[in-house]
């Protein structure tokens, strides 16, 4: 079955969100040390300055349902593309560190809504034998987004006022998004069940599926099932909203953030100079870059868990290279382990991260379980990239990427013992297994 051209057209329009989700948070390592020497900042305030962004998405991704549900997915996107817009100009044209990090925090609430709306529009979208991969044209576009930040500062740095001209960049793409997103419909879910349209809601299944009259039957026979308003924090929800939780609280726990924000900082702790740092950050991206397209490829053919055993293994393995190099302070293989960290980071967590939490949640109350999965992740990314340095003062490498690597043996043992396999399933039986496990 091959996909159809629109589903593809849309999936990758409201993917692009991810591509502004990517350059706003990847942008800032460019800018990071400029802002401390140009403020005088302490490394509290520093860390506080970059995390700004981060609160905001903890915020963005805690509220981000709510417009989805209220006003639809396709309305809500367009108005986080506005806010990529305005917070990219006003943080590159920011003459001190308060209004920074106020329109950091504006850019941090449209990259948790984006986090939260941009994989439940692409889930309900898309057919179930394709999902994974269109849900990970999200990620595929994160991980694009920060390979052109890193790019776009290796070649802006040394320009006058280079990391202004590096946020403003993401002023570009956020406008194009808003533009494109008009031309995507309403999912056929939001239509159907939050706006009763059935003509609506056929339209647009006429336009994207091989069986239109039998999914509106599905959604609808779906809805008649649970035809009381269900509240996500109650018994019914106990399974999914675990298995979401500990998720997004691993994916933190691999140090990824700390790495993502922190590379040029890292390699120049191992003796890289700064424009050695930077180039070797665009390794980073590159790297995140092949290994998410593999993990593309193979989501839907060898399912999310294998990912993860794949992620998981490798994880274990870079971080505790990478923490007996600062034991032994030989650095000379520290960015090879980075690279490989990374790699493992996009095939396993990277790719299956935002498809499998937005498949474990029912249609009733799946925009409010994608925004607990996405509000976890972000209040970890907020406290790693908020204490970091504060962290890698205090008690060096050593014992930060061990500890990180202790973490992933954890999440070696959530994947064997707790996680659910969704490949290939459609979202209403996934909902019936994950519900009555």
């Amino acid at each position: 079955m091959t996909m159809n051209k629109h589903v593809i057209f849309w999936s990758i329009t409201v993917g692009l969100g991810g591509l502004l989700f990517g350059m706003d948070v990847a942008v800032i390592s460019g800018a990071e040390l400029a802002i401390q020497q140009l403020w005088q900042l302490d490394s509290f305030t520093h860390g506080l300055a970059i995390a700004a962004a981060l609160y905001g998405t903890v915020i963005g991704a805690a509220l981000g349902g709510i417009p989805a549900d209220l006003f639809g997915r396709k309305k809500t996107l367009f108005w986080i593309g506005l806010s990529f817009f305005i917070s990219s100009i006003g943080a590159a044209i920011a003459p001190d560190v308060n209004l920074f990090m106020l329109f950091r925090f504006l850019g941090g609430l449209g990259i948790g809504a984006s986090s939260v709306v941009a994989p439940i529009y692409i889930s309900e979208i898309a057919p179930a034998k394709h999902r994974g991969k269109l849900v990970i044209s999200f990620q595929l576009n994160i991980v694009l987004g920060i390979l052109i930040a890193y790019v776009s500062n290796y070649f802006i740095q040394g320009m006058e006022n280079d990391w202004r001209i590096m946020l403003g960049v993401v002023s570009l793409p956020s406008l194009l998004f808003s533009v494109l997103i008009l031309l995507t419909p309403e999912t056929p879910q939001f239509l159907l069940l939050k706006r009763n349209d059935l003509a609506g809601a056929r339209k647009v299944l006429e336009l994207a599926d091989p069986n239109p009259e039998e999914t509106i039957e599905r959604i609808q026979n779906n809805a008649k099932q649970s035809k009381e308003k269900e509240r996500l924090f109650s018994g019914k929800f106990v399974w999914p909203l675990t298995l979401a939780f500990l998720f997004a609280f691993f994916n933190q726990m691999s140090g990824i953030n700390a790495i993502i924000y922190y590379a040029p900082r890292i390699y120049e702790l191992t003796g890289l100079g700064k424009e050695s740092a930077l180039l070797s950050t665009a390794g980073i991206g590159i790297a995140n870059l092949l290994f998410t397209l593999l993990g593309w490829y193979l989501i839907d053919r060898v399912g999310r868990r294998i990912l993860m055993y794949i992620g998981s293994i490798g994880y274990i393995v870079t971080l505790s290279l990478i923490a007996y190099a600062f034991y032994t302070e030989s650095y000379t293989f520290v960015p090879v382990y980075i690279f490989a960290f990374i790699a493992s980071h996009a095939i396993g967590q990277g790719s299956v991260i935002w498809v499998f939490i937005s498949e474990i949640f029912p249609n009733s109350v799946r925009a409010s379980g994608m925004a607990w999965g996405s509000l976890t992740h972000w209040v970890f990314a907020a406290l790693v990239a908020n204490f970091f340095p504060l962290f890698t003062e205090s008690y060096g490498g050593t014992l930060i990427f061990g500890f990180f690597a202790m973490m992933m043996v954890a999440q070696l043992a959530y994947v064997t013992f707790m996680m659910p396999e969704t490949k290939g399933a459609n979202l209403e039986d996934i909902e019936k297994q994950v519900i009555m496990h």
